[in-house]
């Protein structure tokens, strides 16, 4: 890294591991907090690893909590990181559960997609995308809604930890190379680990960068 990644990366680190609480739990948009701060949302397929990421952003052990089963929460879950409060982070229901009835993914859609248009503090969304998979079709799906509502976003590659070298490196170009293709994404695509620590120290800067943009 550059001395201003560097110097990026560590202030980064410090803001991350001070005061992140939760703050509420939206079930609908009339429920959304007032747009005071900027905010950076996370999507991805259930049991991708978002609460595992978000924990080891802030590192905390269970700020962010795993719903046991597929496809369970259905809210946009709003915490406050900073002290005082810098900016937010967006944890939205997880997508891609084949279980889940007609009406609660058409429940999700509505409350993502409008969410995603008409949120003016939202800064960046990470798509979080299992390392072991790739890019499925329900993760295409969010790419081109976030291209439609104009929201720039971050690929971020999860459970890195949990393939071979040469796997990785494979499934990486064969998802950079996809993200080049999308008008709304950034080609580079983070790698991490939420239990080896991977990536984690360069996706905090890059957030803190997109947050003062």
């Amino acid at each position: 890294m550059t001395p201003k990644e560097e110097a990026l990366a560590k202030e980064a680190s410090k803001l991350f591991s001070g005061r992140v609480d939760f703050l509420l739990s939206a079930p609908q948009l009339k429920f959304l907090p007032d747009p005071d701060y900027p905010e950076v949302a996370f999507a991805g397929r259930s049991n991708v690893g978002k609460s595992s990421l978000i924990n080891a952003l802030v590192q905390r052990r269970a700020i962010a909590r795993a719903s046991v089963t597929p496809g369970r929460t259905q809210e946009l879950n709003f915490f406050e990181v900073g002290d005082p409060t810098q900016f937010r982070f967006v944890d939205m229901p997880g997508y891609g559960f084949a279980k889940a009835p007609v009406k609660v993914v058409e429940k999700w859609r509505k409350l993502v997609r409008t969410y995603l248009r008409g949120r003016v503090p939202l800064k960046r969304t990470l798509v979080l995308v299992d390392s072991r998979h790739g890019l499925k079709d329900v993760d295409r799906d969010m790419m081109t809604m976030l291209d439609e509502a104009a929201v720039g976003y971050r690929v971020v590659l999860t459970k890195a930890d949990k393939v071979k070298a040469s796997a990785l490196e494979a499934v990486h170009e064969k998802v950079a190379a996809e993200a080049r293709k999308h008008p709304a994404a950034f080609p580079h695509v983070h790698r991490t680990s939420a239990e080896k620590g991977m990536g984690i120290e360069e996706l905090r800067a890059a957030i803190l960068s997109d947050i003062r943009q």
